[in-house]
């Protein structure tokens, strides 16, 4: 995996992420669906990475989507994510990394609300939450 503008050792990494995040941030790993604790979170603030603190997404573009994990309809910035083909497990599908650490974050899928009619379909383990003051 290449990593846009943090370079870090995988030693480094794994140090400061638990073995969880490591594994999803890192190995492009899923958390298992309707697990995570962002998912049914509705308090307004911002969306960050949990592995650089870069900020992702906010509260006021996430939707239920009913997929299980949670979903935003954009990112904060667009520069924010970079979008990567995955054709893994048999499935092409577009997969949405840190544009500043490389980290996974989950995938984006053409089928969400308007104004976008994006659903990015995200990891909470990939995720910390700042709250709105």
């Amino acid at each position: 995996m290449s990593h846009s503008k943090l370079n870090k050792s995988d030693a480094e990494w794994r140090a400061e992420l638990s073995p969880e995040q490591y594994a999803v941030c890192r190995c492009s790993a899923t958390e298992a669906p309707f697990s995570g604790k962002w998912y049914e979170h509705k308090e307004a603030g911002t969306y960050v990475c949990t592995a650089c603190r870069a900020r992702l997404f906010a509260s006021d573009a996430k939707y239920d989507s009913g997929s299980g994990w949670p979903s935003f309809f954009q990112p904060m910035l667009r520069e924010g994510v970079s979008a990567h083909q995955d054709e893994s497990h048999g499935m092409h599908r577009t997969e949405v990394r840190c544009a500043e650490c490389g980290s996974h974050l989950g995938h984006v899928f053409p089928d969400g609300p308007k104004p976008t009619g994006l659903r990015y379909c995200i990891n909470s383990v990939a995720l910390d939450f700042v709250p709105t003051k």
